[in-house]
Formats: structure tokens, C-alpha cells, sequence
């Protein structure tokens, strides 16, 4: 497969350079070294690397790409929203980033750990320690037969942490997220947003390095699901926790510095939000809208850009000084010559 290079030239690729090299003794072995050093170099030092995700799902006959070479890099630190249509994908990928799926084929790493070569008693430690989840149904969060306090307790007690430590941490928790008053009071005596509130508590009793939350704001009115965005930043913010949010709230994802979009199983485009301060000191948030270019040179064209200018199947590329021309393929409108 050939891609374009930098000046506009046909760049050869690994599989040209396997053909071209293919009389030399060894070739092929140290072309295979060469793609094996890239993978294992990508994302080095980020918290979150998925490296070509897919995650494919057989039953009945029928089978179903849910993730399809996806590539997803996400930073320590970092607050980052995924959106997407609903089947784009994103709760499979949080799901297999929480470890509670697998991918069919590809590579995962959390918090320097590899997913994929996990034994089950490592992926209960990496559930217990690494990473804190929340679910969109407020009712599956916390047990409901044990008070606020008692909830964020427990994932304490399975890394046998001591019970004064426990209830402190418990304690600080609570009243760092606000919801200090919930410490004595069953879930059915807390409102929505409480309870997601004390479920974020609980996720982060044991001091993950990752925080993931699907849908929390689904089930909440915009009021409410700010103060539980405004958790999810704290968390962020005062623990040092990497938080990586799947919305469809368009309040919740404008309030990140950045928004991946997914469709079709692979990562789309990312929104970058950024401050600006104008020569009178006011302050504004501008926010700009990249496609993703992935690693094997694949490119996501929005479907309302490619409709209106009638783009289907093929589309011709032109390599400038400073940019590469997409166009529409010309030669699809006009007739064929045994017709003219």
C-alpha cells in the first residue's frame, strides 16, 4: 500500500519495503522487528493507549464490529469526553478500558498495565486499584442496604485497608465531592445527583490513577448533572485522577479541554478547547473541531461534507505546498463514452 509523503510523493510503506527487500536474506525478519518496535513504542508515558481496538461480537448467525482498529491516546491527568451515536462504540471501548470486556484483537494499556495479557487475579487487582467505574443507572453504583459512608468504606476493606483509615478517607471523600450530609443515609434517602455524587466517592476510595464514567449524567436534569460534572472535575482537579467521561450531554462535553468522537467503531475527530484573552483582558474559550488521521493513514470525512458535495466510493487527492485537496470523483458524473 502506497501513501502519500510529505513532499506529495508516493511514500513506500511496509509492505513495499517487504517486496522490495524480499531477495535479502532475513528480510522479512527484520521487517517484523521493525513494525514490533513501533507498536511497542506507541503512546509511551500516556495513561490510556489503545492501539487498533477491535472488539467484535458473534451470536446467531450475526456478527457485529463494535470497535474496528480504533486508536485512542489519552495523557495523566487529562479529562476527556467520548461521544458518539448510539452503537458508534464507546461503551464497548469503556467497558473493555474498565476491564470488564476484551478486546477481540489489538492492544490495551491502563496505568502501564496491558489488558490483554492480564490473569484473572491481576484484573481483579487492576479493578480493585487502578481503576474506579461508574455506571449511568444510579442504582447500580452503591449498595443499596448500606449508608453513604459504608459504601465508600467497602473497596477499602478488600485492599485490606485499616478501618480508622478507611472512615477518614470515607469521611474527606464526602466532603470533598459535597455530599458530606449522605454519610449516614441509605440510597433511597438520596437524591439523583447525591447518590452519583457518593458513587464517585466510592470509585475513588482506593486512589485510582483512572476514573471512568459512562452515561453518569444520563438519568439527571441539566441542573443536577452539572454538580455531578463539577465532581468529575474535582476529582480531576484535587486528586490528580485521569477521568475519561462517555456523554451525549453536549453541556457536559463543551466543559472539557477535549472531546474524541467516535463513529463507527473508530475514533472520528477531536474537539480541542482552548482560553483566549483579548488585549481588554476578556476571556473566552475557543473550541476547534480536528479529523483524526490514524495510524495506518485512514481518514474520517464528516458525513454532512461529503453529502453535500456528492462524494461517494472515491475521491481524488492532490498533495500542495501546505495542505492535501480532497475532491469529489468528477469522472462519476459524467457519462460514459459508449453512451455519449
Amino acid at each position: 500500500m502506497r501513501r502519500p509523503g510529505a513532499d506529495g510523493s508516493a511514500a513506500v510503506g511496509p509492505a513495499d519495503s517487504l517486496g522490495a527487500e524480499a531477495a535479502e536474506p532475513g528480510a522479512e525478519w527484520r521487517q517484523a522487528l521493525e513494525v514490533s518496535d513501533l507498536r511497542a513504542t506507541y503512546g509511551t508515558g500516556a495513561m490510556i493507549v489503545c492501539d487498533r481496538v477491535v472488539r467484535i461480537f458473534r451470536g446467531a448467525g450475526v456478527e457485529v464490529q463494535a470497535l474496528q482498529g480504533l486508536d485512542l491516546l489519552v495523557a495523566e491527568g487529562e479529562l476527556t469526553a467520548i461521544v458518539g451515536a448510539s452503537g458508534s462504540g464507546k461503551s464497548t471501548l469503556i467497558n473493555i478500558l474498565a476491564g470488564l470486556d476484551a478486546p477481540t484483537a489489538g492492544a490495551v494499556r491502563v496505568a502501564g498495565r496491558d489488558l490483554g495479557t492480564m490473569t484473572a487475579h491481576e484484573r481483579l487487582a487492576y479493578q480493585r486499584t487502578q481503576v474506579g467505574f461508574i455506571w449511568q443507572q444510579t442504582s447500580r453504583n452503591l449498595i443499596p442496604y448500606l449508608t453513604g459512608l459504608q459504601n465508600v468504606m467497602l473497596p477499602m476493606r478488600f485492599t485490606r485497608t485499616a478501618r480508622h483509615k478507611r472512615r477518614l478517607r470515607a469521611a474527606d471523600l464526602l466532603e470533598t465531592l459535597g455530599v458530606a450530609s449522605c454519610a449516614g443515609r441509605t440510597p433511597d434517602r438520596m437524591s439523583g445527583g447525591e447518590k452519583q455524587r457518593t458513587a464517585i466517592a466510592t470509585a475513588l476510595a482506593n486512589q485510582p490513577r483512572v476514573l471512568l464514567a459512562d452515561e453518569p449524567t444520563g438519568e439527571l436534569d441539566s441542573v443536577t448533572a452539572r454538580n455531578v460534572f463539577g465532581a468529575l472535575q474535582t476529582a480531576n482537579s484535587e486528586f490528580g485522577v485521569t477521568v475519561l467521561v462517555v456523554t451525549h450531554d453536549p453541556a457536559v462535553s463543551a466543559q472539557v479541554r477535549r472531546t474524541v468522537a467516535i463513529r463507527d467503531g473508530r475514533t472520528s475527530s477531536e474537539t480541542l478547547r482552548h482560553d483566549h484573552q483579548d488585549d481588554l483582558g476578556n476571556r473566552t474559550r475557543q473550541a476547534v473541531e480536528y479529523a483524526v488521521l490514524d495510524r495506518a493513514g485512514r481518514l474520517q470525512l464528516p458525513r454532512e461534507m461529503t453529502e453535500a458535495l456528492n462524494m461517494s466510493e472515491r475521491v481524488r487527492l492532490q498533495a500542495e505546498p501546505d495542505h492535501i485537496g480532497v475532491w469529489p470523483d468528477q469522472a462519476a458524473d459524467r457519462p460514459s463514452a459508449e453512451h455519449e
